[in-house]
């Protein structure tokens, strides 16, 4: 007898579509390690597709890099790459990037114990294929009802990105100001070229950057974030 496949055979599957419990979602997905990217939206679970270099892993890098950028120059600000986030017992996502401000700062999420994130981070984005994607509708409300203050989505199909601000409780979204630049009103300094952005040139996206990074507002937040976490 294969007990190696008779032990596969009883785990129990994975799939798009399941309605599960939070706790449950957790154990199934930390025993099929063959699974990379799986969520619990509105308790749905949802597995991820291979994803495409040109619809998917080229966008995904270019954000890291922008938002790398901005960690560097900006102590107190963390960046993560597709962390699990519980956000509360019927959404576990992993979002394609987030950015937290650590506890001492006064940030809304914090990390525990078995090195998840717990409540909501300052800022999600995801990688979409249109607007017709669960990223702008049931993962959107989720983000929505738990505080999530900042949700961009790049629409890679439809060569769009949105960024949405929590305002009262409900999502705005933002319009790029006269140059074509969007920002940040949580986060100072964190500024973005649209149309450079979705042309590829990464150049022009991290000079439009340097120059949030170097703004006296975004110098103001850096010695805030100092002074609170030596609190």
């Amino acid at each position: 007898m294969n007990y190696g496949s008779l032990a596969q055979q009883l785990i129990p599957a994975l799939e798009n579509g399941d309605r599960l419990t939070r706790a449950e979602f957790e154990r199934r997905y930390s025993l099929i390690p063959d699974i990379k990217k799986a969520e619990l939206i509105e308790g749905v679970v949802y597995v991820a597709s291979p994803l495409r270099y040109n619809r998917h892993g080229k966008p995904h890098s270019q954000v890291m890099t922008w938002l790398g950028v901005y960690v560097a120059g900006t102590p107190g600000v963390e960046l993560a790459d597709n962390a699990t986030v519980r956000l509360d017992l019927d959404n576990e996502p992993q979002p394609d990037a987030l950015l937290r401000l650590d506890e001492e700062s006064g940030g809304r999420s914090r990390i525990s114990e078995d090195d998840y994130v717990e409540g909501a981070p300052e800022l999600i984005v995801e990688i979409a294929a249109s607007s017709v994607s669960y990223d702008l509708h049931d993962k959107l409300q989720a983000y929505r009802r738990n505080g999530v203050r900042e949700y961009l989505v790049w629409l890679v199909q439809d060569r769009e990105f949105r960024w949405y601000v929590l305002d009262q409780g409900e999502y705005r979204q933002q319009q790029p100001d006269s140059l074509g630049v969007l920002s940040s009103p949580f986060l100072p300094g964190l500024r973005l070229d649209v149309q450079a952005l979705l042309r590829g040139d990464m150049s022009r996206v991290l000079t439009v950057l340097q120059v949030g990074i170097g703004c006296p507002e975004h110098q103001a937040f850096v010695e805030e974030l100092s002074r609170t976490s030596l609190q």
